[in-house]
């Protein structure tokens, strides 16, 4: 997996995690018996080492220093950027090219041995 790659899994699984942390202290015996407390300690952690995990590649990912209006500032940038090659590239393919020779007055000389392939 890519380091610049989130798991889409993880974060998907954070939700299913924290349901079953709520589903055991919502049971009809609650956390009153020993299993039910290490039922509930143990789906606890599982949520909380899942979550730090998702936070840890969150802070991570690369621009993600970045504050939104940093962010917006390298977009108007980067379209800026874009806007002025584009019209470069529009003003360059509206010119005509022009040649100091005129069609006539160009001799071309064909080579034989070009076509021809070779033997070997």
């Amino acid at each position: 997996m890519s380091s610049t790659t989130l798991p889409s899994e993880l974060y998907e699984s954070l939700l299913l995690k924290l349901v079953a942390v709520l589903e055991i202290t919502r049971d009809n015996e609650g956390v009153t018996t020993p299993q039910a407390k290490q039922k509930l300690l143990q789906a606890t952690n599982d949520f909380r080492n899942a979550l730090s995990h998702a936070k840890e590649l969150a802070l991570n990912i690369p621009g993600g220093e970045f504050t939104v209006e940093e962010q917006d500032d390298v977009i108007r940038m980067l379209e800026a950027l874009r806007d002025r090659k584009r019209a470069r590239l529009l003003q360059f393919s509206s010119r005509d090219v022009k040649s100091s020779h005129t069609r006539n007055d160009v001799k071309m000389e064909i080579d034989s041995m070009a076509s021809t392939p070779f033997g070997g």
